[in-house]
């Protein structure tokens, strides 16, 4: 198994799944019925062992509870990250205002990380039935959000994992700035399958954002600033206000419309 049979067949589960789709007995409203929620995925592949993963278990980046991945997956020689991005539709109807998420994109982000995770459990099961013992770190049960000492942290981040595999960067509001931009979900795949890595084409955790704070008036939390980045507690707080109008469903994504970052990253490397 190589990579390229591995990307073909998540662009084809992501293109037929009926999960990518918005059905009539789960749509908000009857204009979402029918909302395809993903374009084509985007891929990344890094080392098991990268010494950043070492790094992440420093207090000041995410702290000792990370598990690196060969604590997931003993023999683990492969991450395989992912990035799904939001359809056009999705991110111009929650570009539309800058104080309430649209349902389109309360669906991208539920909906959305649902089926980011029938994509997960169908790429494991590919590089099982090739002969790969795999895992899935944010389905197996050994998965946490928060420690003792941090709320807004976990021990596996699907952002730093893709920064690590190179598939993108940090931005101003904590954002994943990939190729594709920042709008949409990522996911990842430990596996024992030794597969060439992608290049880490920048060095600086914001290399791709540039800094333009845009995404500062957009968010209506006000969580957003150029001297503290952004403010997880605040951002959480408007986020249980959206659940508790629409639960199960919560989302916001404002700070990642209508800038320069939405569907590209503005200085990726060339």
């Amino acid at each position: 198994m190589d990579r390229d049979e591995i990307i073909a067949s998540a662009e084809k589960f992501t293109q037929e799944s009926p999960g990518n789709y918005i059905s009539d007995k789960i749509a908000i409203n009857p204009n979402c019925s029918g909302m395809k929620i993903f374009d084509s995925p985007i891929f990344a592949f890094g080392s098991a062992d990268d010494e950043l993963y070492e790094k992440y278990k420093a207090p000041d980046v995410i702290g000792s509870h990370f598990l690196s991945p060969c604590e997931w997956l003993p023999g683990a020689k492969t991450i395989i990250s992912y990035f799904l991005p939001f359809t056009e539709r999705i991110r111009s109807a929650n570009a539309s205002n800058y104080h309430w998420p649209a349902d389109e994109w309360l669906h991208g982000r539920i909906e959305g990380q649902l089926f980011i995770t029938e994509l997960s459990i169908h790429l494991q099961k590919l590089l099982s039935d090739a002969g790969y013992r795999s895992l899935v770190p944010v389905l197996d049960t050994r998965f946490k959000i928060g420690s003792a000492t941090v709320k807004f942290t976990s021990n596996w981040s699907e952002r730093h994992v893709a920064f690590a595999c190179g598939l993108g960067a940090f931005g101003l509001s904590k954002g994943m700035i990939t190729k594709k931009g920042t709008c949409g979900r990522l996911g990842s795949i430990v596996t024992e399958l030794d597969l060439p890595n992608d290049d880490r084409l920048y060095q600086d955790i914001y290399e791709y954002c540039d800094m333009c704070g845009l995404c500062i008036p957009h968010c209506p939390a006000h969580s957003i600033s150029f001297e503290g980045g952004k403010k997880d507690s605040s951002c959480s707080d408007f986020l249980d206000k959206v659940l508790k109008k629409h639960n199960p469903r919560y989302a916001c994504g404002k700070c990642q419309v209508n800038v320069p970052c939405e569907s590209k990253a503005p200085k990726e490397q060339k």
